[in-house]
């Protein structure tokens, strides 16, 4: 008996006709649920003068109003621990995430049983499009502490592979295992799946000698930067696939096939709007702003126009995998994004250049402040040999940067491999000192 190709052949397959019916119909049932059941929603949609009843067709959930971070953050704590977003007594919640707070106070997301089952059925759907079946063995490697990517495992082990727990332990750890236990999937950050090669190297213990066969992908961009892809999978001899979620609905929503074309977004839980950072202006597909996301099937907390912070654009183009779901890419965060001399710049413009580099290890820093009133940015990197020509090193950095991004750095700093930090979970890789003095930079 032949291998089925899909996890759910006829909703991966459907056409977008049929798509944005079932859409059509869940909105149309969350928008009432969320209005009947959530305080805020209640009293925003009164206050906006709109009503579920209005919900026609998708595009009428442009009448609506946004939500952000803000918005949970200011209703969370009020009238229960969950706050005046969630929908459903206390009683009926069996599991809550929360959010990093990378950006701010932590949030919590609850799920009722169904939510927490419905989405269990979507990690097991992307792991399955990630190549994943009944024989591997999967390593999950990415923090379990609160964090909407831990429950994940699950998704694996539902599809039937074998779930090994390892979480984020340190690299020592996480390679005895991988030689103990052979995962041949393994999970990580982008920047830690880097790390925790160069540390193998190190070590004496190449990894493309190792059982993995196949890298996940979460937590920070990365996965779809070309350079940093290849550099994990020249690294590994094993192939990249990006998976994203976010707390405010579940964890990975939206994860790549073999393609590696965009993510492939689980459309029958989340309708997804592009919107114009400034003015909130819905965008055509295809244009990049920020993705608003609505979700369709989550009861416990249901988020109506939740504007994630990120920016991408959204393809409803068939991939070539022959699923038909809309494949968002993701460009960067709307809160790392720097504007010097008149250029927009992402952290994820310089890693991409920068992994392209020879002579330098794949970790870098940005620091961006202000000097004689305007916006400049400075990069450390770390020089992949002791004996690197310093002054060579920098003269291609700047020259690269300049090059392609358009803007050439105030400044680039030469470590010695090792000096800068390594994170088990979210890389911080830009560090915003504007408005504060500073007197660390080595000047070119």
């Amino acid at each position: 008996m032949s291998e089925q190709k899909y996890w759910e052949e006829e909703w991966e397959t459907l056409d977008r006709a049929g798509i944005e019916a079932k859409q059509l119909e869940s909105l149309k049932e969350i928008v009432r649920f969320a209005y009947d059941n959530a305080v805020y929603y209640k009293r925003s949609f009164d206050e906006a003068g709109v009503s579920p009843e209005d919900i026609k067709s998708l595009e009428d959930i442009r009448k609506f109003p946004f939500i952000d971070k803000q918005t949970e953050r200011k209703t969370q704590g009020i009238g229960s621990m969950v706050g005046e977003l969630c929908a459903v007594d206390e009683k009926d919640i069996i599991f809550i995430s929360a959010s990093s707070g990378s950006t701010g106070v932590p949030t919590v997301s609850p799920f009722n049983q169904k939510d927490f089952d419905e989405w269990m059925n979507i990690e097991s759907r992307l792991m399955y499009q990630a190549g994943m079946r009944k024989n591997d063995r999967y390593m999950h490697g990415i923090n379990f502490s609160l964090f909407v990517g831990g429950p994940c495992v699950l998704g694996a082990q539902r599809l039937g592979a074998m779930g090994i727990w390892s979480g984020t332990l340190p690299s020592d750890r996480l390679l005895f295992i991988i030689q103990q236990f052979k995962p041949t999937f393994l999970q990580t950050t982008p920047s830690y799946a880097l790390y925790l090669g160069e540390t193998a190297k190190k070590k004496g213990i190449d990894p493309k000698d190792l059982s993995v066969k196949r890298i996940i992908v979460a937590g920070e961009p990365g996965g779809s930067i070309p350079a940093t892809r290849k550099a994990i999978e020249n690294l590994w001899d094993a192939k990249l696939i990006e998976f994203y979620g976010l707390s405010d609905i579940f964890g990975a929503c939206a994860g790549m096939c073999d393609e590696q074309d965009g993510l492939h977004l689980a459309e029958d839980h989340i309708l997804a709007e592009t919107v114009d950072v400034k003015t909130g202006e819905v965008l055509p597909d295809g244009e990049t702003g920020e993705l608003v996301f609505t979700s369709l099937r989550k009861h416990a907390r249901p988020m109506i126009r939740f504007r994630t912070g990120d920016i991408g654009y959204i393809d409803k183009t068939p991939c070539k995998c022959g699923r038909t779901s809309a494949r968002i890419h993701i460009v960067g965060r709307k809160d790392d994004m720097f504007i010097v001399s008149g250029v927009n710049i992402f952290p994820s413009d310089v890693e991409t250049v920068l992994h392209e580099l020879d002579g330098i290890t794949s970790e870098y820093r940005i620091h961006v402040y202000e000097r004689d009133y305007t916006a400049r940015y400075g990069v450390e990197v770390e020089k992949a040999s002791p004996d690197a020509d310093e002054e060579a090193l920098k003269k291609l950095v700047v020259g690269a940067l300049k090059s392609r991004i358009g803007v050439k750095p105030d400044y680039i700093k030469i470590l010695k491999d090792g000096e800068l930090p390594r994170a088990e979970h979210k890389a911080k890789r830009l560090i915003d000192e504007r408005g504060h003095e500073t007197d660390s930079a080595i000047l070119i």
